[in-house]
């Protein structure tokens, strides 16, 4: 086991570090000293880091849907710094289209980098995080990981996986002194409305109107500083009792309180419903159904 003084800088493992909070959460930790392999599917999106901050980062080009460049970008880094104390899961995109416009290849590439490129990382760490004797995985989901829109419901579910993996994970984990934090951000003025990061189906005309007021409120919505959340991560991976989820930013409790608040009441309305569909069986025809 690798013994560090809590002084001692942290080495993290960020993906798409290349820009919005990947980027501004590799900067923030390197400017405070910490080491940092920093990844991206573009070598050269990445590469003034090595200029701005020297031996404290390690660049790697990586895509999170090849699995064999996921495991051999976990080890080089491991390699290099010789300990990794955080993972952070950060790359991603969003799918803008109804239920009805996307099409199933579209929808299996979302999945593909959104949460089986994570998983794949997860996996290629938790071998080295064990041997050290613990870690820290963080991962990036979104307020959208317990509301939903319309318009963006595929990214909005592939976040609802996301935070039921890393929730089982942390469980799974817990024991060989790995932690597990699920960051939820709110609205930010990050490169996230990027072509990289928003891949659009194609339209069907009886939904433009639809669409067309939905963007303009999304237009209306106040975005946050994405440097002002730098702190709040820093107190997450500092502390030794880290919690399981937090959100950044104000708007995202007051949202989903409400959203948790009516599907506690259309849940209780429909209880009497919902308790008359159980009934419990008998012992022995219990054990007869389940032959």
């Amino acid at each position: 086991m690798i013994q560090q003084s809590k002084n001692s800088p942290k080495v993290w493992f960020i993906t798409g570090a290349s820009r919005g909070f990947g980027r501004v959460w590799t900067e923030a930790a390197l400017n405070r000293g910490d080491k940092v392999a920093a990844t991206a599917r573009k070598p050269e999106s990445i590469a003034g880091l090595k200029e701005k901050y020297g031996e404290n980062v390690l660049t790697l080009e990586l895509d999170v849907t090849n699995a064999a460049q996921v495991k051999l970008a976990v080890q080089q880094a491991h390699a290099h710094f010789g300990r990794l104390d955080i993972v952070l899961n950060n790359a991603g995109y969003s799918l803008v289209g109804t239920i009805e416009e996307a099409g199933a290849d579209e929808i299996r590439a979302l999945y593909e980098t959104n949460i089986l490129g994570p998983v794949a990382v997860i996996q290629a760490a938790l071998p080295l995080l064990r041997a050290q004797g613990g870690g820290h995985i963080l991962g990036t989901s979104s307020n959208l990981g317990h509301v939903t829109l319309p318009v963006i419901g595929y990214y909005a579910s592939s976040k609802w996986a996301f935070e039921a993996i890393h929730e089982s994970l942390a469980e799974e984990v817990k024991a060989f002194g790995i932690k597990v934090t699920i960051i939820e951000p709110g609205a930010y003025a990050t490169e996230f409305g990027s072509q990289e990061s928003l891949k659009f189906s194609p339209g069907m005309d009886l939904y433009a109107a639809f669409k067309q007021e939905f963007f303009g409120h999304l237009g209306d919505m106040k975005r946050g500083d994405p440097d002002a959340t730098s702190n709040a991560i820093f107190r997450i991976v500092d502390t030794d009792q880290p919690p399981l989820r937090i959100f950044l930013g104000n708007q995202c409790l007051p949202w989903v309180r409400q959203a948790y608040a009516e599907r506690l009441d259309t849940w209780e309305a429909w209880e009497e419903v919902s308790n008359a569909a159980q009934t419990i069986l008998p012992e022995e025809l219990a054990d007869t159904k389940n032959a």
